[in-house]
């Protein structure tokens, strides 16, 4: 049976640009059905796609199609902590995480979709102590075989580059001379690919998306083993 080939369409822009303009509640209790049709919908169904291609690369990435606890992040911010009360994220994000990871900090790829920018990553985001601790001491230990993934044709020419931000100084215990110290201060190990908007609204989305898991599978490969996880 051939696979499903789901994407988003143009209402998800003017969805999107319409809730910036118009971030509370009342406003999005009565556009709910556009988001659940233009939005969440789609998500759901992309993700569905997605689950035998993963399997086609790696079997450690799930794709969970649940409307709230699966792959498609929830659509409220967290504004606990933050001046910016408005309660309504204006992007849509999918992350297909490992199986070993229960929260937006494990391993996985992650699609980015906002009025600003359109994004494919790998990787993990702030990981706790120990991971973190882990990728560094792996990358101080093996730092020819790092070089050799973001420095390789694969990496560099696919468009791939480091995301999240870094250290001002080398973290503690680790040689502040060390060849790749820059590499050793990052705070999160993400590869991030930018995409053209139109991607999203193409039926290939998700084949694009399963070329873009395989190009950037050596990178998750050194990130998943050195905190002791296979993908």
């Amino acid at each position: 049976m051939p696979l499903e080939n789901p994407h988003f369409t143009d209402e998800l822009w003017r969805f999107l640009i319409e809730l910036s303009q118009n971030n509370d509640r009342d406003w999005f209790a009565a556009n709910k059905q556009r988001y659940e049709d233009h939005v969440r919908g789609p998500a759901l169904a992309i993700i569905r796609a997605m689950g035998p291609r993963l399997a086609e690369v790696t079997p450690a990435l799930e794709a969970i199609d649940k409307k709230v606890g699966g792959s498609l992040m929830r659509v409220y911010r967290d504004v606990r902590f933050s001046k910016d009360k408005s309660p309504y994220k204006t992007n849509v994000g999918i992350q297909f995480r490992h199986r070993a990871g229960k929260d937006v900090h494990a391993p996985g790829l992650y699609l980015h979709v906002d009025l600003d920018e359109v994004f494919v990553g790998f990787g993990v985001y702030r990981p706790e102590r120990a991971p973190l601790h882990a990728i560094r001491s792996r990358i101080a230990e093996r730092p020819d075989d790092w070089r050799a993934i973001i420095e390789g044709p694969a990496f560099a020419e696919g468009g791939w580059r480091q995301g999240g931000d870094s250290l001002k100084r080398a973290p503690r215990g680790f040689d502040k001379d060390h060849p790749l110290v820059a590499e050793l201060k990052r705070k999160s190990y993400i590869a991030v690919r930018d995409l053209p908007p139109e991607q999203v609204e193409s039926p290939d989305l998700c084949d694009a998306l399963l070329g873009h898991l395989r190009a950037v599978r050596p990178y998750g490969a050194f990130i998943c083993d050195a905190i002791g996880v296979e993908l």
